[in-house]
């Protein structure tokens, strides 16, 4: 096997395995804190309306609404961020809340399985889809030619739907709580928070319905292409590091490529050093042992052996 073709089946390994909740460089921990950083800042400017006695109507009207994505076209095109603002913005603490909950019990495992660059690109993902959907239901069903009537999208619903279908679709086996009677399938989890979303939004007009039904097929479709070969966190990833190198020209100069720290760095290793023989059905042992449980259960002689079978090209 090539030098490249030994590079790319370790990065399509040790991605797929590696356990990040703990790292600092935390994809799901830096998607929440971007959410309460938006909900603080939101909640800070209404409650200073209200302490001016201004009703809630001047703070939506004059403040909310330009975070918020407007389902008119002329009204979007005055405001075009608000297709990335309105997916981080809440209108209230309990749906604020219980949108975190659910983002944390799906993103953790999406993250787990995936590594910590597929999340924040199914959550754009799904927040487009949602916005996709809700203007076209506006025009389908709601729209009346009155451009004096108009209505908003907030929320991080879509969003979440799709990490959390995106994180069944992959790992549709995959059993949370091991210790309850040999764990409970993701997709009962699934099915619980489908449940108590349609609950909440059976009122709503057909356009939120169907924001959160783009969501939902959002992370369906990005696992779909993910397993046809395309993977459509790749150029989000790659944008955001060029954009961030561009304030660090230094470190970009000085950074390394993964070809030369995994080849070539070897500065640091010892000459020699005794390891197990390592077995297929070990391997194979521990693979299963992550697709019924996670990757955080392993061991860390367990995490020891997949990473040297990763390298001396056994998986």
């Amino acid at each position: 096997m090539g030098e490249a073709d030994r590079y790319s089946e370790f990065r399509q390994h040790t991605k797929r395995y590696r356990y990040l909740l703990g790292d600092d460089r935390n994809a799901l921990v830096n998607l929440i804190i971007i959410n309460i950083i938006f909900f603080l800042l939101l909640y800070s400017i209404k409650v200073g309306y209200q302490a001016f006695e201004k009703p809630d109507s001047k703070y939506l009207t004059s403040i909310f609404e330009y975070f918020a994505l407007p389902a008119h076209l002329s009204v979007l095109s005055e405001r075009p961020w608000t297709i990335f603002t309105w997916m981080f913005s809440e209108a209230t603490f309990w749906s604020f809340f219980a949108n975190m909950v659910w983002l944390w019990c799906f993103g953790s495992l999406l993250q787990s399985i995936s590594g910590n660059t597929k999340i924040i690109p199914v959550y754009i993902y799904g927040g487009l889809a949602g916005a996709l959907f809700f203007i076209a239901g506006f025009y389908l069903f709601m729209n009346t030619g009155d451009q004096t009537i108009n209505i908003f999208l907030n929320g991080a619903n879509a969003s979440v739907m799709a990490v959390a279908t995106a994180v069944v679709m992959l790992t549709p086996s995959y059993r949370i709580l091991p210790d309850i009677r040999g764990g409970v399938p993701i997709w009962v989890l699934l099915a619980i928070y489908i449940l108590i979303d349609v609950i909440n939004i059976h009122n709503a007009a057909l356009p939120w319905q169907l924001s959160h039904l783009g969501g939902a097929l959002a992370g369906v479709l990005f696992v779909i292409l993910l397993h046809k070969g395309w993977d459509g966190s790749l150029w989000m990833n790659r944008f955001y590091h060029t954009f961030m190198n561009l304030f660090n020209p230094s470190g970009r100069g000085n950074s390394k490529t993964a070809r030369e720290s995994l080849f070539y760095e070897k500065g640091n290793r010892n000459p020699y050093q005794k390891s197990p023989h390592i077995t297929q059905q070990r391997v194979d042992e521990i693979l299963d042992k992550i697709n019924t449980k996670g990757y955080h259960f392993l061991t860390d002689e367990e995490k020891k052996i997949l990473k040297k079978a990763s390298e001396d090209n056994s998986l």
